[in-house]
């Protein structure tokens, strides 16, 4: 770590993302690995992450929205690229001026891709996410559709509701959703010879081989997250996002002086509190507050009181020499000690997935 940041920095570590592009590449076996960076790469930024993902492993990508792979194109990034979300009106005539593909779930949305000129159709199957997708009574007329110029169909893909749960009612599920997607694709397999199909998220991927099909659509693990919300380490990832801050104050509390909104801390003994630049406006939730930790100095401090808008306060200790503008770690690794993603997710009651989408534009990105 160089330099003091004015507030807060998110440092993104191409190098891990390429790395585990190739762990999830190996796991894939020989399965094509297809990048997912919809939401600007999960908070660490899709075109950058795109091209580091294509350098480990990855042979194509996945968008949620045609202005996402817009800007994938502008910033010259190439590679095949599947928009998975719903499309309207001229979006598909974007799509096809982007030389995206497109998922189809409905005899409409095959027809607009077609008089769009879209060059790659993937027909979606809901085999039990209940989300998007064809149902089993509505799966003949989009096939039929489709058969009307079947050179069009590239894919066949459903996504499995609960791959991420190994243990409790839901983890024979996915299984039970890939019998259903193999059944239905092989009925398939005829009239569209060249479709691949894909079903396997991150977690898919790394607890079932035989879940990889043609193609994997990987996201949260390409960056590093566990997508089981355990110790990304389990399973050969690295984190590639960290987030620092400084100690932008330091002042002595006295025994019982609160810090922060509402009063909900009071220091036990008297001691020194920092105030670090970062608050829930940089996507840092007030559900940390009084629950998570920073790094100082090497060492774990705990968060105390209130998260602010743009602040929190940190409990540094009573024998602590920390000094002003020395560096804090909010997220990541200093010294012997770290924070991951899965742990300010459990601590506040969600998903690492949430944890770095939800990082704000306002925190300066970084690219190592």
């Amino acid at each position: 770590m160089t330099g003091t940041p004015e507030r807060a920095t998110c440092r993104i570590d191409l190098a891990a993302v390429r790395h585990n592009a190739g762990v999830l590449a190996r796991a894939a076996g020989r399965a094509e690995l297809v990048a997912v960076v919809k939401a600007d790469g999960y908070g660490h930024g899709a075109p950058q992450c795109a091209r580091a993902a294509l350098e480990g492993g990855a042979t194509r990508l996945a968008v949620a929205t045609v202005g996402e792979l817009e800007e994938l194109r502008a910033a010259a990034v190439d590679a095949p690229a599947l928009v998975l979300g719903p499309l309207t009106g001229g979006e598909w005539a974007r799509v096809a001026a982007a030389g995206g593909d497109a998922a189809a779930w409905n005899p409409e949305g095959v027809a607009a891709a077609r008089a769009a000129g879209i060059r790659g159709v993937h027909l979606k199957l809901d085999t039990g996410m209940g989300r998007l997708g064809a149902r089993p009574d509505e799966i003949d007329g989009l096939v039929a559709e489709a058969s009307r110029d079947p050179g069009r169909v590239a894919g066949l893909m459903t996504h499995f509701a609960s791959a991420d749960e190994r243990e409790g009612p839901n983890a024979g599920f996915t299984r039970e959703q890939a019998v259903r997607f193999r059944r239905i694709t092989a009925h398939l397999a005829a009239a569209f010879p060249g479709a691949l199909r894909h079903a396997a998220n991150s977690a898919a991927t790394l607890r079932d081989p035989e879940l990889a099909f043609d193609a994997v659509r990987c996201g949260i693990a390409l960056y590093g997250c566990c997508p089981f919300g355990g110790d990304p380490a389990d399973h050969g990832l690295r984190p590639a996002m960290t987030i620092t801050s400084r100690l932008a104050s330091i002042k002595t509390l006295r025994s019982r002086d609160s810090a922060g909104y509402g009063r909900t801390w009071r220091a036990p003994r008297g001691t020194r509190v920092a105030v670090v630049p970062l608050g829930y406006a940089d996507g840092y939730t007030r559900a940390l507050g009084n629950r998570a930790c920073v790094l100082a100095g090497g060492r774990r401090v705990p968060v105390v009181g209130a998260v602010s808008m743009d602040q929190i306060t940190v409990d540094l200790g009573p024998e602590s020499t920390d000094a002003v503008d020395d560096p804090v770690v909010v997220m990541g690794v200093m010294g012997g000690e770290r924070v991951l993603a899965e742990e300010l997710a459990h601590l506040s009651g969600t998903i690492n997935y949430e944890v770095t989408c939800g990082i704000a534009a306002r925190v300066t990105r970084v690219y190592d």
